[in-house]
């Protein structure tokens, strides 16, 4: 059935977008203080440190004011573009700090999702809660492959040094967390499968 609090739920996040594009603080506030803490949840996930992921999180929001006109609704959700942004910002600073992941962190992976999506909001955050459930219902290997891969930024042959696996065994469990993830991320919206953010470098 046509949602069309949702519709409207959406349209007025676009919106504020073209306003922050056009210079709007408050209307970058409001966004602000929508995605916040879920930008905050990732990066703590992956930094493992809570002034270095309230850093990121600033450093998040700053490059979204300077890059607000590059985002394109027809190839993603906003709140997957931000937190692909807040992905990419905090393994930059992982690298700038010299620091690895930390693999006691990485095998248990599941309390990240609890902070990326409240399920009410509108249909990015539905997609969110539903492939946070997708994750939760892989086999243990492929989620920690995936967290380490993902949130962890770790090569598939990092991975393979890290759990002492053989690489081809790696790059099978990921091969095989991916299409299952992307399967359940089509069902749920075919449309925007293709800007789901779950691509790993």
């Amino acid at each position: 059935m046509y949602n069309r609090t949702v519709d409207s739920t959406v349209n007025g996040e676009l919106d504020l977008i073209r306003r922050v594009a056009a210079g709007d603080q408050q209307a970058f506030l409001s966004l602000y203080d929508r995605y916040a803490p879920q930008v905050y949840a990732l990066t703590l996930h992956i930094l493992a440190d809570s002034m270095l992921a309230e850093e990121v999180t600033q450093d998040t929001f700053i490059k979204f004011w300077g890059r607000a006109r590059q985002y394109l609704p027809e190839r993603g959700s906003f709140g997957v573009w931000l937190l692909t942004i807040a992905r990419r910002t905090s393994l930059d600073r992982l690298r700038l700090e010299g620091r690895r992941p930390m693999l006691s962190d990485a095998r248990d992976p599941d309390s990240v999702w609890d902070g990326l999506a409240d399920g009410t909001q509108d249909t990015a955050e539905a997609r969110w809660r539903s492939l946070r459930f997708a994750v939760l219902g892989l086999p243990e290997e492929q989620r920690l492959v995936i967290d380490l891969a993902y949130y962890r930024g770790l090569s598939h042959s990092d991975i393979a040094a890290e759990l002492g696996w053989p690489l081809g065994t790696v790059k099978t469990r990921i091969r095989a967390a991916m299409q299952a993830l992307r399967r359940i991320w089509s069902e749920d919206d075919p449309v925007k499968s293709k800007g789901d953010g779950l691509d790993v470098d």
